[in-house]
């Protein structure tokens, strides 16, 4: 034998004791943008969904998350982020995408059952531990001297819904639309800190324990409660505000980058049995009357109102609460004067 024979020799042996390479294909990645408070339900989501792709399509796909104050999330992908899908808490910033560069079509919320939006949760309050403060409906939080955080509803889905859940309530119990406004002005008076989004308002109250009471979605307490212990208790007011949680895919991204097919197929799981089970671990309340008869005991029954029903729809509410010099301004502006 050679002497270059036998140098190759070795490494022809090698490669026959490699293990066997797998038989499912590497397929592409996705980037799912979404807003703050979504991460741990799509991390999960995504292990699940990953699993029924590779069974299904024989692929095994990368799943990629953003995540970040939903309006923010929005503005990067109509100023060019290149998400694949983007899941957010309000219909007003997918909305978006369909004005500026036409990223996705302006019937997008019809393409999927539900108005695009396979979970809701509604707002509710958190308190400390034995609720010292007595805090029991929306009109508690503008009684002086509390101290209630909520995210800045400029760049916040979850402070958009708190905000609306505060007005909507009043003016569904009975009172005028001033009086609605005063109570919203009382209540961000008493706000000492706007975060950027969900996320940073949990941690302003939950971890550096600043205010008597944080607002957020019904389906973030349990995850409060396991980061940061049993030292809080959630009000459900008389009436809130039901949170959908519309999703689309980006048409312009999806079809550049050939991830259409993809694309779909992940957001139609989200209704699937699995999908919607995963979505009710998570607190989020699922659009199947089945999985949520079976875990009713989770989801107290709530008189919640849409904003379709009280503000006339998503683009109505942003053009009189969130446009720049808009109510939502004049609210600011006279509770930081009181």
């Amino acid at each position: 034998m050679s002497l270059s024979r036998r140098r190759l020799l070795p490494v022809l042996l090698s490669l026959l004791t490699l293990p066997a390479l797998p038989a499912h294909a590497i397929g592409p990645a996705l980037l799912n943008v979404s807003y703050d408070v979504s991460r741990e339900f799509y991390k999960a989501y995504n292990t699940a969904f990953a699993a029924h792709w590779k069974a299904t399509a024989g692929e095994v796909v990368t799943l990629n998350q953003s995540h970040g104050g939903s309006s923010r999330q929005a503005r990067s992908v109509a100023d060019g982020l290149e998400a694949d899908v983007i899941t957010m808490n309000q219909h007003n910033d997918i909305d978006v995408l369909a004005t500026r560069g036409a990223l996705v079509p302006a019937d997008w919320a019809k393409r999927l059952p539900h108005n695009a939006s396979p979970t809701t949760s509604i707002s509710v309050i958190l308190v400390r531990k034995g609720n010292p403060k007595n805090i029991r409906d929306w009109s508690d939080l503008g009684r002086a001297g509390l101290s209630v955080i909520i995210p800045n509803p400029k760049t916040s889905g979850n402070g958009r819904y708190t905000y609306l859940a505060a007005w909507g309530a009043a003016v569904t119990g009975g009172v005028s639309p001033a009086a609605a406004q005063a109570l919203v002005t009382r209540i961000f008076a008493n706000v000492p800190v706007l975060d950027g989004g969900g996320r940073g308002a949990t941690t302003t109250f939950a971890q550096r324990n600043l205010g008597d009471a944080l607002v957020t979605f019904e389906s973030e307490v349990p995850l409060i409660t396991r980061e940061f212990g049993d030292h809080f208790e959630v009000v459900y007011p008389a009436r809130s505000i039901l949170a959908e949680n519309p999703v689309s895919v980006v048409d312009k991204v999806v079809d550049k980058r050939g991830t259409r097919k993809l694309a779909e197929a992940y957001l139609q799981y989200l209704y699937s049995e699995p999908g919607q089970e995963i979505a009710a671990s998570f607190h989020l309340r699922p659009r199947s009357a089945k999985v949520l008869a079976k875990h009713a005991k989770s989801f107290p029954k709530v008189d919640t109102f849409t904003v379709d029903q009280v503000f006339g729809g998503w683009s109505q509410a942003q053009k009189e609460h969130f446009n720049d010099g808009a109510l939502y301004d004049q609210v600011i502006a006279a509770a930081k004067a009181r």
